[in-house]
């Protein structure tokens, strides 16, 4: 063991523009939530491994003498699943095909990296707790910043990857080479959960900050503006698979139609992507926001027109434009979560008020902000007492 005990937090994502069209070949802006998932990791000396997940209530210790045999050769690529690991580890934890859970497919993912970086040698005691600020299955990247976390938080006990150097008082990150293998990691954790995901929750998990997303290719965004945000779930279940089958479906029978929409919606991410470039380059003015809150009431109409939208979410669109806000859906729609621009010189009142009547309509609301830092590692006692203060008992 390289780090007997460290502390690693990451956030969670949401998408700013480009929901839907990304599918087809248009630009997505995806943007860290300042709302994070946390990781405690111990060595220990007990002989076995455990993992705490109190938001979903789960708690499983393993002795390692179980786990051992499980591994019969060193596989530590992160750039491909391997699939006898992961095959043993199935029938271990007994996940069939009808029985992909949330504890369970966390469970795998968990015990996946941690067999496969230290599965070359004599297994490791630990005790790890991961515990969230984000709601699961809410489409905000619960699961990327979990996988985030336990990357960065095995490779660095596992001496994979170095402590980040840092001020003591002050979270810390690591250098580029570093963070690419944390995210080859986390996208083996998305894989083992979500099957084919496209790798960009765990790209905004790992880099923070905002992401440009195009036919695959993933492009970090060196410096965004922090943009204060009211984040929504109306808690409307929805299938991010039948909505994106919906929008296919509009394409097929209409093209002439929906293939306009979509260059629109293109248009909407880039022209954003712009904005708030400038906003980094130039004082900002009011003019700016003036522009980011006509973006998003264009984007909103442009979705329901491709048939994403809900009554929920046209509330939420409603309510908070009494309130003088602009409001989108963001992720796969058809209810879910929603996010709100808050300017500057918004007043607190304004805020508590429109809070007020969200949760009025049966929606969960939280003040939060958009384009924060990544994965990081906390060090300092106090840092630790803080978050766990903030966060509650877990």
């Amino acid at each position: 063991m390289h780090v007997r005990h460290c502390i690693i937090s990451a956030p969670g994502k949401a998408i700013l523009h480009g929901e839907h069209a990304v599918v087809h070949g248009k630009v997505a802006l995806a943007v860290s939530l300042n709302l994070r998932t946390y990781l405690e990791l111990k060595a220990t000396s007990t002989g076995k491994v455990s993992i705490d997940l109190p938001n979903i209530d789960t708690f499983l210790s393993w002795d390692l003498s179980d786990l051992q045999p499980l591994v019969s050769e060193s596989f530590d690529e992160a750039q491909r699943l391997d699939p006898e690991l992961l095959g043993r580890l199935r029938e271990f934890v007994g996940v069939t095909n009808g029985n992909l859970d949330t504890r369970s497919m966390a469970t795998l993912a968990f015990l996946y990296i941690y067999l496969s970086l230290f599965g070359s040698g004599e297994l490791p005691g630990l005790s790890v707790c991961v515990w969230s600020e984000l709601p699961t299955g809410a489409g905000l990247g619960s699961s990327a910043a979990y996988s985030v976390c336990l990357a960065a938080g095995l490779l660095t006990a596992s001496g994979a990857i170095p402590a980040p150097l840092r001020d003591p008082s002050a979270p810390a990150r690591w250098g580029q080479e570093d963070m690419e293998l944390i995210n080859s990691w986390a996208f083996q954790g998305e894989r083992i959960i979500h099957g084919n995901p496209s790798g960009v929750d765990n790209a905004v998990g790992t880099w923070g900050g905002m992401l440009r997303f195009l036919s695959g290719k993933i492009i970090p965004l060196s410096r965004v503006p922090l943009l204060r945000i009211l984040l929504t779930n109306t808690k409307v279940p929805r299938s991010t698979k039948l909505l994106v089958a919906g929008v296919k479906d509009k394409l097929t029978k209409f093209p002439s139609v929906i293939n306009p929409v979509l260059d629109s919606v293109d248009a909407i991410s880039c022209t954003c992507e712009k904005t708030l470039a400038e906003m980094t380059s130039e004082p900002i003015t009011g003019e700016h926001y003036n522009v980011l809150e006509e973006l998003i009431d264009i984007n909103q109409s442009q979705l329901c027109v491709l048939g994403v939208g809900h009554p929920s979410l046209d509330t939420l669109c409603r309510v908070t434009l009494t309130h003088g806000l602009h409001s989108k859906l963001t992720g796969a729609g058809g209810g879910g979560c929603g996010i709100t621009l808050l300017r500057p010189e918004t007043d607190a009142a304004v805020v508590r008020d429109t809070v007020r009547d969200l949760q009025a309509c049966g929606y969960d609301c939280w003040e939060t902000s958009i384009g924060g830092p990544g994965v990081q590692q906390h060090g300092a006692p106090s840092v630790r007492e803080d978050i766990l203060e903030r966060l509650g008992p877990r």
